[in-house]
């Protein structure tokens, strides 16, 4: 792979709708902590991952970084296209990305210089909790819903919606943020500018800086080490999953009330303490849904776990008919 000048500039178009469907894809996903990237055939295979460490540097570090992975986990495959799920906010209708948790790109032009490195080949770019909504409904806990959103509960909070079986992305690709929407008017400052959103309380970061401000004195200041506090019983580690667990039910409520959704689907770091998680959610989800088609709504982990953002956005690729 190369990245040159005269590479033909990538569109929404999917690979699927101008190369081989039953070639494989490049998927990549971009986090604040990690990059990585494999392959996908078509039945969702995945190749081997190739990873590395965000960089905390300028926007071409970043992109150095990407280019890395990218081409680690192409080998000297041919591929058809390739789709991208990244940290938002997010222009896909330009291409650009602007992570809260990348501070180095800002409108960074991702899907035309990752179509640039692949030769002109087309790029499909979603938010990240989107392909990973895309995933588990292709491949893990949301097949045979109607209706889901898609939560990635991690260094940030993102959302994706599927409604009426295709992907919901709005007029920017931004829609199921649900990270950024408010559920404590007094609450901290966001890193997207707002007050109180839900990523205030109840990433990751979030949580240990938390129990760290109420006197928790954990071996590492990790959430891993926050959960494993929690296990032994630590109250202000019970406390946190607690008020992590009610900022997520108050999120997920009106989500429900807004689109009358059958199922939400938990995924990221902060959900493979789901031990912690679960009981409080289930608990905090009787207070706040109130009307009969919210109750309903079912909340589960994570079939895919780290595997659904690389298949969902493969999926885009494989099954444009849900894009």
């Amino acid at each position: 792979m190369r990245e040159t000048a005269s590479a033909t500039p990538a569109t929404s178009a999917t690979a699927a709708e101008t190369n081989d469907p039953a070639a494989s894809v490049l998927a990549i996903d971009i986090g604040g902590t990690k990059l990585a990237a494999a392959l996908v055939r078509p039945d969702g295979r995945l190749g081997p991952l190739a990873t590395r460490p965000t960089p905390k540097g300028d926007a071409e570090e970043v992109f150095a970084a990407l280019a890395a992975v990218a081409t680690e986990a192409v080998g000297g495959e041919e591929v058809s296209g390739a789709g991208i799920g990244s940290a938002g906010p997010l222009d896909a209708i330009a291409g650009t990305v602007s992570p809260v948790n990348i501070p180095g790109w800002r409108g960074f032009p991702v899907r035309d210089r990752l179509a640039a490195l692949l030769g002109g080949r087309p790029v499909a770019l979603v938010n990240d909790a989107v392909a990973g909504a895309m995933g588990e409904y292709h491949h893990g806990a949301g097949r045979g819903v109607r209706a889901m959103l898609g939560m990635v509960v991690s260094t940030g909070v993102g959302g994706g919606l599927i409604l009426d079986g295709r992907v919901y992305a709005g007029a920017t690709g931004n829609a199921g943020h649900i990270g950024h929407t408010v559920v404590d008017l007094g609450g901290d400052p966001c890193p997207c500018g707002a007050r109180g959103c839900v990523e205030t309380i109840t990433s990751g970061p979030a949580m240990v800086r938390w129990a760290l401000a109420n006197g928790w004195s954990g071996a590492e200041t990790t959430g891993v080490a926050l959960a494993a506090s929690a296990r032994d019983g630590d109250s202000v580690a019970l406390a946190a999953f607690d008020r992590s667990a009610r900022a997520l039910a108050a999120g997920i409520s009106s989500a429900a009330a807004l689109c009358d959704l059958d199922r939400v689907v938990i995924g990221g770091g902060v959900a493979r303490a789901w031990d912690l998680l679960e009981p409080p959610l289930r608990a905090a989800m009787a207070d706040y849904a109130g009307l009969a088609f919210v109750r309903r709504v079912e909340i589960v982990r994570s079939a895919l776990d780290g595997q659904a953002g690389l298949l969902g956005v493969a999926a885009l690729v494989h099954h444009p008919e849900t894009a």
